[in-house]
Parts: C-alpha cells; structure tokens; sequence
C-alpha cells in the first residue's frame, strides 16, 4: 500500500511532483499507483503496461463468458464515485470501468445532497465515505484535495486508494491516460506515437487536460508539441518550462491551419469560462481563428487525428464527426477500458488478468 506513513503532510506537499512518486506506489518494488494524483506519477514502461492491461480486458470482454469472468474479480468491493464538480463523462466511464470489475458502486454528485450542505468539510465528508467503501474516486474544484486526502487516508486506520478524476485547474489524469491509450492506439499500426506531433488548441491556459497530457508526451521519443491558442489563453510557462527542461521539441503559435499541416494529432479544448475571475471574461476573447471545421480538416494528413476530452462547444464542426479522423467518440470509450485497467491494477490484479485463460 502507500507510503505516505513515512512523511508529513506539509514536506510531502512542498516535494515537486516526479518526487512525491515513490510515496504513491501501490507496494515497494511495484511503480503502479496506490493512490492516482497526478499524470507525473506515470512513466513510459508504466504506460506501457496500462495499454496491454486494457487491451486485455477489451478482448476478454468481448464475450459474455468473459465480462462475467470480470466481473468476479472485484465483487467483493465498493467504490464511492464522490463528484462535487459537474461531470457526466467522467464519472459515466468511471461507473461503467467499476461495473465491469463487478466493483459496488455509491455516489455523491451535488454537495447539497450530503451533509457539506449541513456545512461539514469535504474532508471530513471523504473521511466517513472511507469507513464504508475501499476506494474513492474525487473530482473537486478544489486543487489538491485529492492528494491531501490520499496523506490523511494513509494515516487513518482506514487506509483507501484514491484516485483523482479531476481537481481544480491543475491535474486531470486518467484523462491523460485515456488519451495517450487513445494516441497509442490510432498510430499502432502506423509506426507508433513516437516521432509524431501533436497539437493542442483552445483554452490552454486552464485546461488541466492539455497540463495532463503535456506530461505524459514527454515519456515519448521525439513528439514535438505545438500550442496554438489567442495570448490571453495560451499555454502557462510551467507548462513549456518542463518542456524545455526535458529538451523536448515545442512551439507556440496562434496559426491552426499551418499547425494542422504539420501534426499527426490534433487536440482541440473549449473554452473554460467556468473558471472566469469576472462573468463574461472569457466572452471579450476572439477565439474565431482557434475552430475546426471543413478548411482545417482539408489541411489534415490522411492519418491524422482529431480528438477532444468533451464537452464540445463549437470548437469543432459538426461536419468533422464522420470523417475517419475524427477520434473524440472512440477516445471517450477509450476512457472507460483505460480506467478499468486502473482500478484492476490499483487492486492489484494486472497479473491475474493478464495471465488468465481467456
């Protein structure tokens, strides 16, 4: 189980994140998470072994036998889906991953319902799901309540994995997960994701899934990223900072048709207005020039992607849906096979799966 016996919560938090690792591992030895915070917590051979685990399970599911087989690995357990932020991606592929391990699931989704309504804290309210679940999944607009209460989990004598499904602007990484599965699987039989380039658009500044996926591009050989995006959203200098650090290839620009021309995948975002200091900030923007539509797909390559974590606005044209490039469909099924694998895992089960008969 975690480590975070080992440290206090005020020099755990100060740690950059690649060394607070070492603390989440499910046991000495074993890199997988115990608790899932952050997309720094997973490198390429661990990536690597969460696409072969949920290529896996998608084949043994493919059969009844096989999805009640499934099933039985995780009976025995519960899972509370805690969302105080709105999701319904999120936490509909997070259920059905739950539902296909066989785990039994509860859920929070609106504070009002529980008793932080009452005015008890979020920690305090994740504290008593714990005496009646063994794991949590969290979404919060909270930024790090994930992880201080994977710190006070582990030093409770109820210890339970946590696993992040998004907290405040910052982290967001099983959606980094699915879409690296969604990159590895579109270019498997095309050469592979190393060597490619990737484009993100949008609201760079506080979209915590290209922060995510940023990451967990660097584990890859020679991807160059290209951020396109007006000044006011474009992509914050933390970000191109590791970037640089690990010498990896980026550009800044605010041309999507050129950088169209040139990438291999595409990664368009919305608009995150939610976070607006002031009502109607995001509105002042011109974001004209930062769409999809029939022109930016001409300028596509015949094996190019499109993708989008979703919700969509009208940041991509609805007459891309039916192209063959268009992924953002499939990367959403994608979510739920790579979260399933996460759940096996973080239970310990990659072995028994992988090694199975079926």
């Amino acid at each position: 189980m975690a480590r975070l016996t080992e440290i206090e919560w005020e020099k755990f938090e100060e740690l950059p994140l690649e060394a607070k690792r070492p603390y989440l591992e499910r046991s000495v030895g074993d890199s997988m998470p115990y608790h899932t915070l952050f997309a720094q917590q997973f490198d390429r051979p661990l990536l690597d072994r969460l696409v072969a685990l949920s290529n896996r399970i998608r084949f043994i599911a493919k059969s009844r036998e096989g999805s009640l087989f499934l099933k039985s690995f995780l009976s025995h357990k519960r899972a509370m889906l805690y969302f105080s932020q709105p999701s319904s991606r999120t936490f509909l592929s997070h259920l059905a991953a739950c539902q296909i391990l066989g785990l039994t699931t509860g859920s929070v989704r609106d504070a009002a319902t529980s008793s932080e309504f009452k005015g008890e804290s979020r920690e305090d309210s994740i504290r008593t799901f714990s005496s009646y679940f063994d794991m949590i999944i969290m979404r919060s607009p909270e930024q790090g309540l994930a992880e201080k209460m994977a710190w006070e989990l582990s030093n409770s004598d109820r210890p339970i994995p946590i696993l992040n499904a998004g907290s405040g602007k910052d982290q967001h990484p099983t959606q980094a997960l699915l879409d690296i599965y969604t990159l590895v699987r579109s270019f498997e039989t095309k050469g592979g994701l190393d060597g490619r380039t990737v484009t993100f658009c949008g609201d760079l500044l506080r979209g915590r899934t290209v922060r995510s996926l940023s990451y967990l591009l660097t584990n890859f050989k020679d991807v160059k990223q290209i951020f396109v995006a007006p000044k006011e959203l474009q992509v914050p200098e933390d970000v191109t900072a590791i970037l640089a650090e690990k010498g990896v290839p980026f550009e800044i620009t605010d041309d999507l048709r050129a950088a169209t021309r040139v990438s291999d995948a595409i990664y368009m975002t919305r608009i995150q207005d939610e976070w607006d200091s002031a009502k109607g900030e995001s509105a002042k923007i011109d974001t004209s020039r930062f769409k999809f539509g029939a022109e930016e797909l001409a300028c596509l390559g015949p094996d190019g992607i499109i993708m989008h974590p979703l919700p969509r606005r009208d940041e991509i044209a609805t007459c891309c849906d039916r192209d063959p490039r268009a992924m953002y469909w499939r990367q959403m099924r994608n979510g739920m096979w790579i979260r399933t694998a996460l759940i096996a895992a973080t239970f310990g089960l990659e072995k028994d799966i992988l090694n199975c008969g079926y």
